[in-house]
């Protein structure tokens, strides 16, 4: 097979078809098997490409931490509210694919042990999202619109950690928006400046 856009094309097949099964089968139905037929390909084209199911797996999350919506955030800063956007970006982290990672990873031994390799301290795409809100929450701080000691690296975990709860069970309803809002009010509020006028 060429390499290039024929590699890429076959790779994403394959994570679209792997984040599908997870969502709708949980981490114990993701299997290659369940991967191969959800692409409508045969097996042997997922063990072409990669060594095994865990190295699979392993370049799975890692291309679905890179799909986190980072700009968006970014764009997001001296804008709205601070408790607005954080609301609709743990909202748009937790109602990706990221939630349903996290029992993956938990889940898997030797895909744990991989991701180590690239990624030495928590759950991947739980710790970029935790960096991609403390980058935020620093362009706020340096806006003037949260208070200039505010610690954004334990808010930024915190903000996960807190948001995690609420969407933790994939099987149950998802939470309400103004939920979410209260939860990141309650972590962030008396850190945030009112707006300027």
């Amino acid at each position: 097979m060429p390499t290039g856009v024929a590699l890429r094309a076959v790779r994403a097949q394959l994570f679209d078809a792997a984040e599908r099964v997870l969502l709708r089968d949980g981490p114990s139905g993701l299997t290659s098997r369940a991967v191969t037929t959800e692409a409508d390909c045969a097996k042997g084209v997922l063990h072409r490409h990669f060594d095994d199911f865990d190295a699979f797996l392993a370049e799975f999350v890692l291309d679905r931490i890179e799909k986190l919506d980072e700009e968006s955030l970014r764009k997001a800063v001296g804008t709205g509210t601070v408790v607005d956007n954080l609301a609709a970006a743990l909202t748009a982290v937790f109602e990706s694919v990221a939630v349903a990672i996290v029992p993956l990873v938990i889940f898997r031994d030797e895909l744990r042990a991989r991701l180590r390799r690239e990624w030495p301290a928590g759950v991947p795409v739980l710790t970029q999202a935790a960096v991609m809100i403390a980058g935020y929450l620093k362009a706020e701080r340096d806006a003037g619109r949260i208070g200039e000691n505010a610690d954004v690296d334990t808010l930024a975990a915190t903000l996960i950690g807190a948001t995690h709860l609420l969407f933790a069970d994939r099987t149950g309803a998802r939470p309400e928006a103004a939920q979410v809002r209260k939860t990141v009010a309650a972590v962030v509020g008396s850190g945030v400046r009112p707006a300027r006028r």
